[in-house]
């Protein structure tokens, strides 16, 4: 399994490690060394997912909690492009994406480190899902509470179906 954006791998990583064999992906060097203590059972990479270059159809599932929306919208089909590549075939990929058009925001301080977020609409992210030549299963938009507000989270299930057969 691959985890995109896996911080200090607490909890999702531990968890998910806990079954599966992971390697987690994360950008910041200082959250690497945190989820390699926390989670000495997974393989964790520092990189920009965006700059990843993974072998072709090596992953039976990818996860990707709360890092696609950090990611420039510009980018999003060409990361999910990837992701399908990465993706055995019956891979399923587990994301969340906001469930609104966002082109850019940057906010200097969120909890103390600088915090970049986008993101299209839900009709807009599910089309590129498919584009990227993933089968959608689910997509429902959850409102948590985050912080004492109430935000809305747009989380999709999607397989790398079959290929079709070749035409004659």
């Amino acid at each position: 399994m691959l985890e995109l954006g896996c911080g200090a791998g607490l909890p999702t990583t531990r968890q998910l490690a806990e079954r599966f064999t992971v390697t987690g992906v994360e950008l910041s060097a200082r959250q690497v060394a945190l989820a390699q203590h926390n989670v000495p059972t997974a393989t964790f990479l520092h990189a920009d997912i965006t700059q990843l270059d993974l072998a072709p159809t090596s992953f039976d599932a990818v996860a990707a909690f709360y890092s696609l929306m950090h990611v420039p919208r510009h980018e999003h089909l060409g990361l999910l492009r990837k992701i399908t590549v990465w993706l055995r075939v019956g891979g399923i990929l587990v994301a969340t994406l906001w469930p609104h058009g966002n082109e850019a925001t940057l906010v200097d301080d969120w909890l103390g480190a600088p915090m970049y977020w986008s993101g299209f609409d839900s009709a807009t992210s599910t089309r590129l899902i498919a584009e990227a030549g993933l089968h959608l299963l689910c997509a429902e938009e959850e409102t948590i509470e985050e912080f004492g507000v109430p935000i809305t989270f747009l989380w999709v299930i999607a397989e790398k179906p079959v290929p079709a057969p070749a035409q004659a």
